[in-house]
């Protein structure tokens, strides 16, 4: 018998099939043209692990859904990552079948015998090329093999289970199926590589409410969509919010939204409060992992209204059926208020006991609201003192010429290492590297403050939108 999920996903393509189902570049397509490519694909493909190279297109969509409604593990392939890359991640994949558009198929040439399925568009019938794959052991009831976000390193793979996106897409059971198309538009400009752009996409398809899909955040387009449709609730990732905050966007261009989700990267509550007092508009800060598969924690709008001002910073509770603690080094369970490495058991573990151990460095008051104050694996020892890389950050982009920041550590022959940091200016702006740290004299330890501050016209970032720390790295290793 299908899985719940696989049986949603079936069941909301049917519905109403000349509704419109996704807005892309201007131009709707229908729940039906979708439904019939994502069931053309999925017979295509088999259900087995299916690599498929994502983008941001409703072709892409589709793959997606006709893999998992047939009850396939969708292997995901960011082909933005380059050719070499992209290859070497292909060839030890080993992967049965792959698919993706012609010309991203075409870049794995000879690195895979898979099967591959060549997609253009949703009319268009896919063109299977038979492959020489192994045998395939499969993955049951994984649903989605998930790249991480490569923040600090190669990105690596995490099974999200059937059973997970359920639970954090379809509620609690039993579940009620909708009976009709919702009449809201959502928009999603999460990448589909990344898991906030899955659970976006699903999200929508377990609701059928119909979406804009745009092919990435692009302030215009973002901003265009949002007067066209007036969404009540938009999720944007910090360096998009700050995108946002720093336009010349009014409380008129965003009427009708009356809330704003925020997660993937650290939020300072200084943005959150100049976003709310210039559009008027509560921004819920969230707290996930990939290997959760959804959040764990976050604000809802009545524990903002009534406690942001004793508790900003914070990324809310724990959200139901999710417990959280923080221990020391040892595992030892720490006092409210302690600092110490988080532990969780999310929601969509329903059942487990076991405590994940996060790297993340938090503290977890007497109410529950927990602050994420920074990663324990990328603290910086500068001759004893520990330099926590998000504070250095968030200083930096409180300066009113900076769009972003992103801080890492730089070896140091005497203190053993230093903080060193990328900027990314507004347009329009100026700032130099005197001119910042005189502005950071005020409002960190003299020990924080930068060794060296490089002004850059783009800091480089993963799929999610968070700095890609390997590249600023690489930005500050010697010539």
């Amino acid at each position: 018998m299908a899985h719940p999920l696989s049986q949603r996903i079936d069941h909301v393509l049917d519905l109403d099939p000349s509704a419109g189902a996704i807005e892309y570049d201007g131009q709707w397509c229908s729940w039906g043209r979708l439904a019939a490519a994502a069931r053309r694909i999925g017979t295509l493909a088999g259900t087995g692990r299916v690599g498929i190279m994502l983008r941001n297109q409703p072709v892409h969509v589709a793959a997606l859904l006709g893999v998992l409604a047939a009850g396939g593990t969708v292997v995901v392939i960011n082909p933005s990552r380059g050719d070499e890359r992209t290859r070497a991640d292909v060839a030890a994949l080993k992967l049965p079948v792959i698919v993706g558009l012609p010309a991203d198929l075409a870049a794995l040439a000879p690195s895979t015998d898979a099967t591959t399925v060549a997609i253009g568009d949703l009319d268009t019938p896919p063109v299977v090329t038979a492959g020489h794959p192994p045998a395939d052991p499969g993955r049951p009831g994984v649903a989605v093999r998930m790249l991480t976000s490569g923040t600090t390193g190669p990105p690596k793979r995490v099974d999200l289970t059937y059973d997970m996106l359920a639970r954090s897409v379809l509620g609690q059971e039993p579940h009620t199926p909708p009976t009709e198309i919702r009449p809201g538009v959502a928009i999603v400009n999460s990448p589909l590589v990344h898991v906030g752009g899955v659970f976006r996409v699903l999200l929508c398809v377990a609701e059928a409410r119909p979406f804009v899909l745009l092919p990435k955040f692009d302030l215009q387009l973002w901003a265009a969509a949002v007067r066209r449709h007036r969404p009540g609730a938009v999720s944007l990732v910090p360096a998009a919010l700050r995108t946002v905050l720093h336009s010349d966007l009014t409380r008129e261009d965003l009427a009708g939204i009356r809330v704003v989700t925020s997660g993937t990267a650290p939020l300072s509550a200084d943005d959150a409060d100049a976003f709310t007092e210039k559009f008027g508009i509560p921004v819920l800060t969230s707290y996930a992992a990939t290997e959760f598969g959804g959040g764990v924690a976050g604000w809802t709008l009545t524990d903002h209204r009534k406690h942001w001002k004793d508790k900003r910073g914070s990324v809310g509770r724990a959200n139901p059926g999710a417990q959280l603690r923080v221990v020391d080094h040892n595992g030892i369970p720490q006092p409210p208020g302690q600092q110490g490495l988080l532990e969780v058991i999310p929601a969509q573990l329903a059942g487990s006991s076991e405590w994940l151990r996060t790297t993340d460095l938090a503290r977890i008051d007497s109410d529950g609201f927990v602050w994420i104050l920074g990663r324990a694996d990328q603290a910086i020892i500068r001759g004893g003192f520990k330099v926590m890389p998000d504070d250095v950050r968030a200083a930096l982009e409180n300066h009113p010429a900076v769009q972003g920041a992103a801080v890492v550590a730089r070896p140091d022959p005497r203190l053993g290492e230093t903080p060193v940091a990328l900027v990314e200016l507004r347009p329009g702006t100026s700032a130099d590297e005197a001119e910042l740290v005189t502005f950071l004299r005020s409002r960190l330890a003299r020990y924080e403050i930068p060794t060296e501050i490089a002004i850059t016209e783009a800091i480089p970032r993963t799929a999610s939108g968070k700095p890609d720390l390997t590249a600023v790295r690489s930005h500050f290793a010697p010539a």
